[in-house]
């Protein structure tokens, strides 16, 4: 019988309760024992969610993130965590973010903040973890306690568990070394600390372990790939059997390493590459189980089940028991339960399937494949009606937007002049100081600004009610960057609920779900919007809410938008066209919003792409493709512009430097970018790349509650002008300020005007 297992589900609950309780206990409104018995809650709910399934994913559940679990159970923790009060999870918050939840003032000089681990994406997916740290001196010992106190959670609850592990190539390969050691130099020391952890979990009677090395599917040379053979060599001799687990993209020419690999079963995407799967059957030795990821983990329609069926019936005829199916990856990156949504438009919820309905359609196949298909007649026929649907439903395609989109020609992507000519224009009216301050957009979401939008959604608010509420707000918001004293000010987006949600919800082609959310790190929860269709702006989205806020202020206010790319990769995107199709949709609708704001008489517009890298495929050969399209984007939604309207765009928690020259030719006059958590590591691309337009290095990090100093921000900056001209450089935070309280932000940015005047005074 064909096996189904599951790789990961997703830890926050069905209504965050995860998220809930870790801000409760932050803040000290709860106690320890209160956040750790929600965990064992949400276990418990999630292990009866996948009843039915033969292998039940144990250890996935995590308080912040799977990478920083693994860097805590290999005893890999950085060294400015060490000596303080408290336990391994006050220690766990302080390296996630900066801070334990016991924090006492009187032990600030032994208890405090600490700089918080570096956040970066995982992989292509918009799930942050934190990066692991590694010097020449780096040791490892093993601490299983976590994942043994899950591990018999489960066994009680009578799970057939299958603990999950992050591989140690992929833990090395995802890791930064802080100094020039050699990464891969620390595997020797790290294989007889994975081999104890596997024996620790045969003694406690497990029979299969998940050990995920996604970077399989990435571009290894040859030490990495040799790593491989070493490390798996090593661990043979582990009394379980490893299920060696990749995905997020087609192995390609990592094929054959994977298939010979001495593990006793390999799992692939078989969504984004089942094309590796055929060669694969000639590859496998005839012991070996394959995995395949028939449901999609990354996206939430529904599954052809009968096309996958058609696929999967002669390779179940020829593998037997060796197969096994699965998501394609983790559930992790899609909401839990679609039932639960009684407000989503019902045409659109039938062509969809969360991590609830994902499992349905799991145990569908396997009944199929086991009984026949006589067994799920009824499933199959509905499937079938709900997809035919989705595509004959005139709701998906608009002939006027496609006819838009092929008049798309290389002229909406320039500007009028380029960028020196413009830089003086804009200079002449804005008469900004050296080393200009502005904020990233967003100010504190506080408990009025969601008490008003929630009354308003509810009907208990009407809509005067509601726009004085968040006028209220936002003159707040100008009052207080004025007192600070800041150049450039922006409105703080009290009326937003989210960078991408709320341009969604006032563009056609999207459906909004009320509990879709999906973890971004942390406590930190989004619930992308729905593109089903194609997109058309109807009416103009921010110039209402831009203008009220610059007639409050002498000061120059930013216009703020979310770009396309960043609205594409933050969202569930239709899966019948290209993403670049649905991308220059959303560009031009963007577009029109821009050329609104100008015509309003907003001088600085702010265009945020933080999610560009993010869309990056994950093989660096495939790269340009994106790229082209992704800048072409970006230059159609910007630069219809005049030379005298400053365009500014920003971009948060990625790796930069190996595409700083597309980054460039997007020719936003204004860049702001994260590197304060990477100590300004950005820059290094400036040695042999001369960045021609203006830019902002973020000089506060906004993930940890910490309050940075005067004198940090001031270092950062002076490390920032040895490389790109001071008249260039811009203070500014690494991202917006939505998730921090007042009493943060106003003492961090007076540190970062006061910064800035002295940098001023010395230039």
């Amino acid at each position: 019988m064909t096996m189904i297992h599951n790789l990961g589900f997703p830890r926050i609950g069905a209504r965050r309760e995860l998220k809930f309780a870790l801000e409760s206990y932050w803040k000290g409104e709860s106690s320890r024992d209160e956040l750790q018995a929600v965990g064992a809650q949400l276990r418990q709910r999630h292990w009866a969610d996948q009843q039915g399934l033969d292998l039940v994913p144990v250890g996935d559940f995590s308080f912040y993130d799977q990478v920083l679990d693994m860097s805590f159970t290999l005893g890999n923790l950085p060294g400015r965590v060490q000596g303080f009060h408290g336990d391994a999870l006050d220690n766990y918050f302080r390296v996630a973010r900066g801070r334990s939840a016991l924090f006492d003032p009187q032990h600030l000089l032994c208890c405090g903040g600490v700089a918080a681990g570096e956040m970066t994406k995982w992989f292509d997916t918009n799930y942050h973890y934190i990066v692991p740290e590694f010097t020449v001196g780096t040791q490892f010992k093993l601490d299983a306690s976590r994942l043994l106190a899950q591990l018999a959670e489960a066994k009680a609850q009578g799970v057939r568990a299958k603990p999950v592990i992050v591989g140690p190539v992929t833990y090395l390969a995802i890791g930064k070394a802080k100094d020039d050691s050699d990464k891969l130099a620390l595997l020797e020391r790290l294989l007889p600390v994975y081999a104890e952890l596997l024996d620790t979990l045969a003694a406690q009677g497990v029979e299969w372990v998940q050990i995920d090395e996604p970077i399989l599917v990435t571009e290894l040379d040859a030490d990495w790939q040799h790593a491989f053979n070493v490390a798996y060599h090593q661990l043979k001799s582990a009394k379980v059997k490893l299920l060696l687990a990749t995905y997020f993209g087609p192995l390609l020419d990592n094929g054959y390493l994977a298939a010979n690999l001495p593990v006793a079963g390999l799992h692939v995407d078989a969504v984004s590459g089942r094309d590796d799967v055929l060669p694969l059957l000639n590859l496998l030795p005839a012991h070996k189980v394959l995995s395949l990821g028939v449901i999609s983990g990354r996206n939430i329609w529904k599954t052809d089940l009968t096309a996958v069926l058609d696929w999967l019936e002669p390779l179940a005829d020829r593998l037997g028991d060796r197969l096994w199916i699965a998501p394609s990856c983790s559930l992790l990156h899609v909401p839990v339960d679609l039932a639960q949504e009684r407000k989503l438009d019902a045409e659109v919820k039938s062509w969809l399937a969360f991590a609830l309905q994902k499992l349905d359609e799991l145990r569908v196949l396997g009944r199929a494949l086991s009984d026949g298909r006589d067994a799920i007649k009824a499933e199959l026929a509905a499937n079938a009606a709900a997809l035919s649907a989705r595509r004959a439903s005139p709701r998906v395609n608009n002939p006027a937007v496609q006819a838009a989109v092929a008049r798309i020609d290389a002229h909406l992507g320039r500007r009028e002049s380029p960028y020196a000519a413009r830089a003086a224009k804009q200079a002449a009216i804005l008469k900004l100081p050296k080393y200009p301050t502005t904020t990233i957009g967003s100010f504190p979401q506080t408990a009025e600004i969601r008490h008003a939008r929630s009354e308003f959604k509810a009907g208990r608010l009407d809509e005067a009610g509601y726009q004085a509420a968040m006028r209220a707000e936002i003159e707040r918001s100008v009052r207080e960057q004025e007192q600070l004293g800041l150049d450039v000010l922006v409105h703080g987006e009290a009326e937003r609920n989210d960078m991408v949600e709320y341009f969604g919800e006032q563009l056609d082609g999207y459906a909004f779900s009320q509990f879709g959310w999906v973890q971004s790190y942390g406590s930190r929860c989004v619930k992308p919007p729905i593109l089903f269709g194609d997109i058309r702006r109807p009416r103009a989205m921010t110039v209402e809410w831009i203008t009220y806020a610059q007639s409050l202020t002498s000061k120059p206010m930013k216009g703020m938008l979310t770009g396309p790319v960043t609205i594409l990769n933050w969202s569930f995107v239709r899966d019948d066209q290209p993403r670049s199709a649905s991308c220059k949709q959303l560009a031009l609708a963007i577009r029109d919003e821009v050329l609104d704001l100008e015509k309003a008489g907003v001088r600085v517009i702010q265009i945020d792409e933080a999610a560009l890298r993010e869309g990056l495929p994950l093989r660096r050969s495939q790269w340009q493709e994106y790229l082209d399209w992704a800048v072409e984007c970006f230059r159609i939604t910007a630069n219809g512009v005049r030379d005298e309207t400053q365009v500014h765009t920003h971009m948060c928690y990625s790796e930069f430097n190996d595409i700083i020259a597309s980054i460039a030719a997007m020719d936003a006059d204004v860049i702001t970018i994260e590197t304060s958590r990477s100590d300004m590591e950005l820059l290094d691309a400036f040695e042999n790349f001369q960045y021609p337009n203006e830019i902002g290095p973020g000089v506060y990090d906004i993930h940890s509650p910490n309050i940075p100093a005067r004198e940090h921000i001031v270092q950062l900056m002076k490390k920032a002008a040895e490389r790109v001209p001071a008249e260039r450089l811009w203070v500014n935070p690494d991202c917006g300020l939505k998730t921090r309280q007042w009493s943060e932000v106003i003492p961090a940015l007076a540190r970062m005007v006061a910064a800035a005047r002295e940098l001023r005074a010395a230039a």
